[in-house]
């Protein structure tokens, strides 16, 4: 960037090492850099998770970066709007029987928009974050295409699939080349205090991985109950709300069955849990709507991809065909486990991310 006027970054700043080391290198690269910090949290959860990305711990740690950095920084508050498009979402989908995908969500409807936002406010060009994916244009330069990151076991492209083409445009991810370890190596060069700091695996406001706890605190859900009941309907015994149940649960079901039981279905026009053996849990198709394509604008034929039904998920060979209503029907070439109604489906070919959708029940 010789002689030419520096391209501004607003760079988001979870007060981990993954958007730290983003930072740094966005500066190495030449870029004029701001970092912001979005604060999400909702008061009343922070005293919970001191630690977690966004809570004070979180600031205090980016703001610090950012001096280390000599760059400027701002702390912005959503907390409003987090709780609306996503505590709210995660009880919502709960209550209707479906396990959803914060993270998904908080990307799609809060992060990049509002960083997006902030940029534009700022009169920079583009947003940075510390995801480990790639974007790039396609061969004609008319489509944006989302790539799996190099490093494989941090690769969080199944987080970003519904990301829009115009987000897509202005966003940087620095990191999409690099492993876990490097990202480590940049943090120490630069000395910053992020460097050894441990990630958590959480979901960030369900600070111990208890939701349904979460959720009572919260007074997003109350107890209401109902039948725990089997692929036949028959009554085996009773539950205190299908919110704190998942689909391919076995422990903690509160009943006695002579062979072990999974929950296979969640009822919430019936109110029922309804369980089944372990082979009720195989399925080897789905509807999946409100579908986001990456490398063309809708989908007009049936074709071959890896289907990843969950983050954690390596992926299934199966062939997606196009449905009316931005739907999709998924049929993977073998069954799989606990197919979960609220999950995110994503589509690979390779490690292009041809898009995604969510499944429906």
């Amino acid at each position: 960037m010789n002689g030419q006027k520096k391209q501004r970054v607003v760079c988001g700043m979870s007060g981990g090492v993954d958007s730290s080391a983003t930072a740094a290198l966005l500066i190495e690269q030449g870029y004029d850099v701001i970092g912001i910090t979005l604060k999400l949290w909702p008061q009343d959860c922070v005293n919970r998770a001191e630690d977690k990305c966004c809570g004070p711990q979180a600031v205090t740690d980016a703001r610090s970066v950012c001096d280390k950095l000599d760059v400027p920084y701002y702390l912005v508050d959503e907390s409003a709007d987090f709780q609306k498009h996503v505590i709210q979402y995660f009880a919502d989908e709960y209550k209707a029987g479906r396990t959803p995908n914060p993270c998904v969500m908080c990307n799609q409807n809060l992060k990049f928009g509002r960083l997006i936002d902030r940029a534009d406010q700022l009169g920079a060009d583009f947003i940075a974050t510390g995801h480990f994916a790639r974007v790039e244009k396609n061969v004609d330069g008319s489509r944006w295409l989302l790539k799996r990151g190099k490093d494989s076991r941090k690769d969080q492209s199944y987080f970003l699939f519904s990301l829009r083409q115009d987000q897509l445009a202005r966003t940087l991810f620095p990191l999409g080349d690099k492993t876990k370890s490097d990202t480590r190596e940049v943090a120490r060069h630069c000395n910053l205090k992020t460097a050894e700091k441990e990630e958590s695996m959480e979901i960030c406001f369900v600070p111990d991985n208890n939701y349904g706890g979460f959720l009572q605190q919260a007074n997003l859900v109350q107890k209401h109950r109902g039948e725990i009941v089997d692929v036949r309907g028959g009554v085996l015994g009773h539950h205190d709300g299908i919110e704190f149940y998942t689909i391919g649960q076995r422990k903690g079901l509160g009943i006695t069955t002579p062979k072990p039981v999974y929950v296979v279905e969640l009822d919430a026009e019936n109110n029922r849990v309804v369980v089944g053996d372990e082979a009720a849990l195989d399925r080897n198709e789905f509807v999946a709507d409100r579908c986001n394509w990456h490398p063309f604008e809708n989908l007009t034929a049936p074709i071959e991809v890896t289907a990843k039904i969950r983050y954690n998920h390596p992926g299934a060979p199966a062939t997606v065909t196009p449905l009316d209503g931005n739907k999709v029907k998924v049929k993977l070439h073998s069954p799989a486990r606990a197919i979960t109604p609220g999950q995110a489906a994503v589509f690979y070919q390779n490690d292009l991310v041809v898009g995604g959708g969510w499944i429906m029940r």
